[in-house]
């Protein structure tokens, strides 16, 4: 298989996990969250406001992990030292994360890319990706659900960066929330008995 991409993701010769939602299952969440295609519409522009303004974002969130040592540990050897090139690779798909989540389609493709964004977060993936020995090999789902708050509030003051309504910027900030939120607890699959997701 040649190399194509899905999303902004390249993958090379190993297929993308198939998500374990159905369509209709994951129009269901759609609605559960309340997420329509303003959402969409309201994320592409976000999408434009932030684009110029990624590495920023970035530094952000990165300057809020390194200031939590249990978060470090993540991308850190088995001694507890920060691995740069790791940190550098997840630096570049976490900002591709940033654009795709403002231009998906919010399709079956985008769906079947959750699960394995999700993979890469447990013991069935983690590491692989990038080939690195990272002292832990899987992140609890507690973080990962609790990384929702950071990444929802401080995504704010760049999407008023470029001085739009105070409104459009609410809708923006609130699609993003609702991107987030969904996005997470599909991830969560990865971490539960398929009976019980």
């Amino acid at each position: 298989m040649s190399e194509e991409m899905i999303l902004g993701y390249t993958r090379g010769t190993s297929a993308v996990a198939r998500s374990p939602l159905s369509d209709q299952e994951f129009d269901l969440l759609k609605q559960t969250v309340l997420f329509t295609d303003e959402d969409v519409r309201y994320l592409r522009m976000a999408g434009e406001v932030l684009n110029d303004q990624i590495e920023d974002v970035l530094d952000v969130w990165y300057g809020f992990v390194a200031a939590h040592k249990h978060l470090v540990l993540y991308f850190s050897d088995r001694k507890g030292n920060p691995i740069p090139e790791y940190l550098s690779a997840v630096r570049a798909r976490f900002g591709q994360w940033i654009r795709d989540t403002c231009a998906a389609t919010y399709d079956r493709a985008w769906l079947d890319y959750q699960q394995e964004i999700a993979l890469r977060h447990t013991r069935a993936k983690k590491n692989r990706t990038d080939n690195v020995e990272a002292g832990a090999d899987h992140i609890p789902l507690r973080y990962m659900i609790a990384f929702i708050y950071p990444i929802v509030a401080t995504i704010k003051p760049f999407l008023a960066k470029r001085g739009d309504a105070e409104d459009e910027v609410e809708k923006m900030h609130q699609a993003w929330f609702k991107s987030v939120v969904m996005q997470v607890a599909l991830w969560s699959a990865a971490y539960t008995r398929p009976e019980d997701f």
